[in-house]
């Protein structure tokens, strides 16, 4: 049987029964997708994996992604990346039902001059047992590679957004402007391994002392055959005014196997 077939029908079995937790795309979430890598053809990845977590959830679980992203020419006939992954989890324990999330990011990203970009995004997020019924965050800015010796790399960015929160509960509905940051650090460690490490931030106009959220993800990719990796991950969640009644603090262990076509 096809390999591909087989592991899209894994990927599909694992969205319908996974649970609603798995390791945050940190880059997607507070710019665009520069990580992705891109080309004139449609790139696809499926994500398979497992998961521990504790804070707002404390559960052992199964997680699965999908990506696609592409690029076409832009501005001054430079290139223009665009990125797109959604991701739908669903589970029941009993036949009652403990989690449910649809998430979609899209990222444009556009080459300007001197290693210079230009980003703007669209996360859309719901997920009633975190208490969002709709989370939106409309992204502009700009990045740049600092440094990239073919060993060790470091890209910043920064930019704004318009954020809407809808919750669940009697919370009243916020919307906000914001600043947010995104850093990366990359270090090849040998042919098959690569060390990550990726930090976002984002302060709230109105209250910017009170009301941020910081995440942080730290991973270690191996490539075990072609287009097949297998990544280790764990982060750090963390904000300082979250829905009424949860936690500030998150954290998740994960390990997944990534398939690229």
């Amino acid at each position: 049987m096809n390999r591909s077939f087989v592991l899209m029908a894994l990927a599909a079995s694992t969205l319908l029964h996974a649970e609603s937790v798995k390791v945050t795309d940190v880059e997607a979430k507070y710019a665009a997708k520069k990580s992705v890598v891109a080309s004139e053809n449609l790139e696809q990845r499926i994500d398979l994996g497992f998961a521990n977590t504790s804070g707002n959830t404390d559960t052992m679980n199964l997680n699965g992604k999908y990506e696609a992203t592409f690029t076409t020419v832009g501005y001054a006939n430079n290139p223009l990346k665009v990125a797109f992954d959604a991701s739908l989890f669903v589970t029941e324990n009993n036949d009652v039902k403990d989690n449910e999330e649809y998430k979609a990011n899209l990222g444009l990203e556009q080459s300007l001059f001197d290693g210079w970009l230009g980003y703007a995004s669209i996360n859309w997020l719901r997920n009633e047992f975190q208490n969002y019924d709709n989370k939106y965050a409309f992204g502009a800015g700009v990045g740049r590679e600092i440094f990239n010796d073919g060993k060790q790399s470091l890209k910043l960015k920064l930019g704004v957004a318009y954020n809407i929160e809808d919750y669940s509960n009697d919370q009243a509905k916020e919307e906000f402007g914001s600043l947010n940051e995104y850093a990366e650090y990359l270090n090849k460690l040998n042919e098959v391994s690569t060390l990550s490490l990726k930090v976002g931030a984002m302060q709230n106009f109105d209250d910017f002392s009170n009301d941020y959220e910081l995440t942080a993800v730290a991973g270690v990719n191996f490539a075990v055959a072609e287009n097949i990796n297998v990544v280790l991950e764990e982060e750090i969640a963390y904000d300082a005014l979250p829905p009424v009644g949860y936690d500030k603090t998150d954290t998740k262990t994960i390990v997944r196997i990534g398939y690229s076509f």
